[in-house]
């Protein structure tokens, strides 16, 4: 066990499962989307952890001599923090683990909009290689209802920032968000958005939520969300397929709330997910499908 004083719970991406994580924030600095309850508590009021703190933590883990590869910045958006911040962090990281494969973030799209590209490449060549986008949907009115607080242009401007950086970018898109009404043009933009960032990898999650929180997120809609059954989902996701026009993009559903689990590159492997999700609409006993999750996301 690594000798970590995290502030629970703590959440990183599902192919974070290896990394070393390490708290450089507590919390998430926007905190507003109705389908997300990760950070609501209020041990995870936002706030930055100090560097002094942040290198005495690596320092203890480089002590106990376990391996350490990958490192996964938390909480739900350590690039809120400054360029000066960040390269200490990274500097700090760079002393105690010399030998490491990469460091990776989640990132908000609004906290790009002040660095520069130049910036972002500094921190890539101090190893912060990979962002993880939760773009959700590529759908201005969709994005406005769930309070997200980006819209298709920024989501795009940062995602486009990140490649000319020369980073790596791991986009979330969220099926059923939209709800039975707003699929359509959720999937539309949403679509549209990844043909043009082009992003290195690419995961759908279904929105799905704690006991009590769906009646509060449909309020937001102003009774026009509608949640959407298993069938619909499958619907909407073969949709999303068969509108994107990516190259060589990692396509992944296997997180805990996708019931139809795919994996492959799009676009090579585009056709080959369109024929498993129409066996699961047509044949979902024979699909070996995941039972629908009730959890958070």
């Amino acid at each position: 066990m690594y000798p970590l004083n995290y502030v629970e719970p703590v959440f990183r991406p599902p192919s974070e499962w290896q990394s070393l994580i390490i708290q450089v924030t507590v919390g998430c600095s926007w905190n507003k989307c109705t389908f997300c309850t990760m950070y609501t508590d209020p041990q995870k009021r936002f706030r930055t952890k100090s560097i002094d703190e942040i290198d005495a933590e690596l320092e203890a883990v480089a002590n106990t001599g376990m391996p350490v590869r990958r490192i996964f910045l938390a909480d739900g958006d350590a690039m809120a923090l400054s360029t000066r911040r960040l390269t200490a962090i990274l500097e700090s990281i760079k002393k105690h683990f010399p030998q490491l494969q990469r460091v990776s973030s989640y990132c908000l799209p609004r906290n790009l909009a002040k660095k520069s590209v130049a910036e972002l490449s500094e921190l890539r060549q101090m190893g912060l290689t990979l962002m993880y986008v939760g773009c959700e949907s590529g759908d201005n009115e969709v994005l406005s209802l769930v309070e997200k607080g980006e819209t298709y242009d920024s989501s795009l401007s940062a995602l486009l920032k990140i490649k000319q950086a020369g980073m790596k970018s791991s986009v979330m898109i969220l099926n059923g968000l939209g709800g039975r009404e707003l699929s359509e043009q959720h999937i539309k933009y949403s679509a549209r958005l990844m043909n043009e960032a082009q992003p290195d990898y690419l995961s759908t999650l279904v929105v799905s939520f704690q006991f009590g929180d769906e009646a509060t997120y449909g309020e937001k809609f102003q009774g026009r969300w509608v949640k959407m059954q298993q069938p619909e989902l499958f619907k909407e996701l073969y949709t999303l397929i068969s509108q994107l026009d990516l190259q060589k993009t990692i396509f992944r559903s296997d997180h805990v709330s996708n019931s139809l689990v795919l994996k492959g590159v799009l676009g090579k492997d585009k056709k080959q997910f369109l024929r498993q999700i129409e066996a699961a609409m047509r044949t979902p006993e024979l699909a070996g499908l995941r039972p629908e999750h009730k959890g958070a996301l």
